[in-house]
């Protein structure tokens, strides 16, 4: 038996080995959803418990991939993620928190760009597995910047196509809504970005810096040259 528990304790992510372990930030999130879901359901508002339900199985999904492939994910990654997904899906379509508040469309996209340049930076510097002079940190970083860029680019095409084939309203006020979130997109994307570029140049204690730091130390395989340099 004590055999079969060292065994799993080595398939899965340290921060992963028990679920109360957990950030209980996300437990109150997510029982939250859950609590609406069930009320929602003993209210008769099914389209409401649906919203509800989707945004708790898109919440859980990254604590779920990082068991699958057996890495630990950074508890301010899961609560930022958890917090982004409620936000954009939970009270921005449930409770029409983006026609309420006027920059509440516009906070979510620069957020959404900001997460998409940190981890652009991240995934490119992980195919070089964290060595710092295998690519130029500029060059590094502007991949990064282009990567969130296209992203956000994409989901305008998409809420455009959405628009126009279905009829919905994403783009709100249209051009200058899209423009609005393409500006605030790059501006995202370059935080993101210089993020990484201080990383790279050795300045983690710059802008969003430390969080690529805790992201690396929490997925030391996949950026074996980077955790060998800083031992």
């Amino acid at each position: 038996m004590g055999t079969d528990g060292d065994e799993l304790n080595q398939r899965i992510g340290p921060n992963m080995r028990r679920l109360t372990d957990l950030n209980p930030i996300l437990w109150l999130m997510w029982s939250g959803l859950l609590a609406f879901a069930i009320g929602a359901v003993a209210l008769g508002n099914v389209a409401l418990a649906f919203v509800a339900l989707v945004t708790f199985a898109l919440s859980v999904a990254p604590v779920l991939l990082a068991y699958r492939l057996d890495i630990s994910v950074p508890t301010p990654f899961l609560v930022a993620t958890t917090a982004f997904i409620t936000a954009s899906i939970f009270l921005g379509e449930a409770f029409g928190f983006y026609d309420r508040v006027w920059w509440w469309d516009m906070a979510l996209h620069g957020a959404s760009a900001v997460g998409f340049g940190l981890f652009g930076f991240l995934f490119i510097f992980m195919l070089f597995e964290g060595d710092r002079y295998a690519a130029p940190p500029g060059a590094v970083a502007f991949l990064a910047f282009c990567l969130a860029v296209t992203v956000g680019s994409v989901w305008e095409v998409f809420e455009f196509a959405m628009d126009q084939f279905f009829g919905l309203n994403m783009q709100k006020s249209g051009l200058d809504a899209t423009m609005g979130d393409l500006i605030v997109n790059a501006i995202g994307a370059s935080v993101g970005a210089i993020s990484g570029l201080s990383f790279a140049r050795g300045r983690e204690g710059r802008l969003l810096a430390p969080f690529i730091r805790q992201f690396i130390d929490a997925t030391r395989r996949l950026y074996r040259k980077a955790i060998r340099s800083s031992t």
